[in-house]
């Protein structure tokens, strides 16, 4: 062990006197090269600034003392201290500044306490240390200890840390076999910010001239609602609206300077708007396939050959699923889908390096399309899926998944093998019309809306690449929620919720540190 054992107090001849400040024994060795030393006993309490009127003290010793607490800067004062010994105590707690200022410390025991977590950045500035003894304290080895773990290695010192007193999984195991890897101690929140006026049924982000924008499709509202951030209220305001009675999906496209905007409307026929340049408002530009989108139920926006396409989900009867391609000024049809089958979602997505296209119907199990030459071909169905209303994909760790929603029923996750989806995890969902992944920060979410119960937050967890219960939204309690976004504005990330019968909620997503 590095460093030459400290000269203990008892063993001295010393001179004894009463220090009526701090009220303890003191010691003075009587040999002039021993260093001032002093030992306390009965001791109840110990509070900042307990030392101010001995600052040469070289080594102290607290020993079957009843105090429980250390405050921060008990030690004030004490810049030539070497040797602390606070040994078989009932210390419970000890405050993060207590140690501050210990300039020259070397020996440092915390022995035989009742500390089950040390507070992170206790040792800082403590640049001196050779050794510290941890042993014979009820450590719970949790995200608490996670800083102590990543600390030991770092410092020149030798450390003594004895073992674990829990949780039950890690009792009685050396703390110093303790794989800091394994500790999962990062954690997330999604907490209430705002409240956007009249019900929605989707919600879109996108970019334009380098600033988030969101837009909702507000049916009762008649309008597709834009909405930026408010740098001053430090909250989001409405940008601009476009007239759209009865819609249902408010898709915008981005392409330079110029802001595109595809309302599909039940009645009234769907419609594409266009804002020129950013200084000019949007305006209608074209009807878009009036006999072909007769009830549409969802849009999306894809790229095929390097040119943008829309395809409209068609939920009539008599009208179909189409693909509307970039041609000129304007999007016309390219491609009828899936005629006569009442379609209630799109999913445009890649796999297998190509475009796919995946379609949920009220008829049938969702269908597979891949783009080949120049049209989509059907690929294959969706085993062991009916009465899906909608899907939605995500990739994590080079696998494809698919989250299907079932209004009745269990909804489901699926993996893609390489030639069909396989069922991976089912998750009860009475009630949903939607359950929508989304990466945020570094996490893979996934929301399950229900009509009649909380919204469920699922995370998924890389080592078992399941998704794992992670929070209900609410307060407020979501309403029929539709369609979820999210947006990172200003550094922080929000979370929006569109609901059918309740107005549009915005959450913030926040990361806590649980070794904190």
């Amino acid at each position: 062990m590095p460093g030459s054992p400290p000269p203990h107090p008892r063993t001295q001849e010393t001179a004894l006197g009463w220090d009526w400040h701090t009220g303890a024994v003191f010691s003075s060795p009587t040999i002039a090269h021993i260093p001032s030393s002093l030992v306390r006993t009965g001791v109840t309490q110990l509070k900042a600034g307990s030392f101010l009127r001995v600052p040469s003290l070289h080594l102290l010793l607290f020993t079957s003392n009843s105090f429980s607490v250390i405050e921060d800067d008990a030690f004030a004062g004490l810049s030539h201290l070497q040797y602390l010994f606070i040994e078989d105590n009932e210390i419970g707690s000890i405050s993060k500044n207590a140690l501050r200022g210990l300039r020259s410390l070397t020996h440092l025991s915390l022995a035989n306490n009742h500390l089950e977590t040390l507070p992170r950045f206790l040792f800082r500035g403590l640049e001196t240390l050779i050794h510290v003894d941890l042993r014979g304290n009820p450590f719970q080895c949790d995200c608490r200890v996670l800083w102590l773990l990543q600390w030991i290695p770092t410092v020149n010192a030798s450390v003594g840390t004895g073992a674990c007193a829990g949780p039950a999984a890690l009792a009685h195991m050396q703390l110093h076999h303790l794989d800091p890897k394994t500790f999962k101690c990062r954690a997330i929140e999604l907490s209430w910010f705002q409240t956007v006026g009249e019900s929605a049924l989707g919600v879109e982000a996108f970019s334009y001239q380098g600033e988030p924008h969101v837009v909702l499709a507000q049916p009762f509202a008649g309008r597709c609602l834009i909405l930026t951030w408010d740098y001053s209220l430090q909250s989001f305001r409405q940008e601009e609206e476009l007239s759209a009675p009865s819609v249902v999906s408010c898709k915008p496209l981005v392409l330079g300077p110029r802001l595109f905007v595809l309302a599909a409307r039940l009645w009234g026929g769907s419609q594409l708007w266009a804002r020129p340049g950013p200084d000019l408002r949007l305006a209608p530009l074209q009807a878009l396939a009036p006999r072909r989108l007769l009830r549409p139920n969802d849009a999306e926006l894809l790229w095929l050959d390097g040119q943008p396409c829309f395809v409209v989900a068609d939920a009539s009867k008599a009208g179909s699923t189409t693909l509307l391609c970039r041609d000129g000024p304007g999007f016309y049809p390219r491609q009828s889908l899936h005629a006569w089958h009442r379609d209630t979602d799109a999913e445009a997505l890649e796999l297998d390096g190509r475009p796919h296209l995946l379609l949920a119907s009220a008829s049938q199990r969702p269908v597979l399309f891949h783009w080949f030459g120049g049209r989509f071909e059907r690929r294959t169905d969706i085993p062991e899926a009916e009465d899906v209303y909608a899907t939605r994909h995500f990739q994590a760790s080079g696998d494809v998944f698919l989250c299907l929603t079932r209004y009745i029923g269990d909804s489901m996750v699926m993996r893609w093998d390489g030639s069909m989806f396989r069922l991976l995890q089912q998750l009860p969902s009475r009630g949903a019309h939607v359950f929508q992944p989304l990466l945020i920060a570094r996490d893979q979410l996934a929301i399950l809306g229900s009509d009649f119960a909380f919204s469920q937050v699922f995370r998924l967890e890389p080592d078992r690449g399941l998704l794992e219960p992670l929070q209900e939204l609410g307060p407020p309690a979501l309403v029929a929620p539709r369609a979820f976004a999210h947006i990172t504005m200003a550094g922080r990330r929000f979370l929006f919720a569109a609901c059918f019968k309740g107005p549009t909620q915005i959450y913030q997503h926040h990361e806590l540190d649980l070794s904190a």
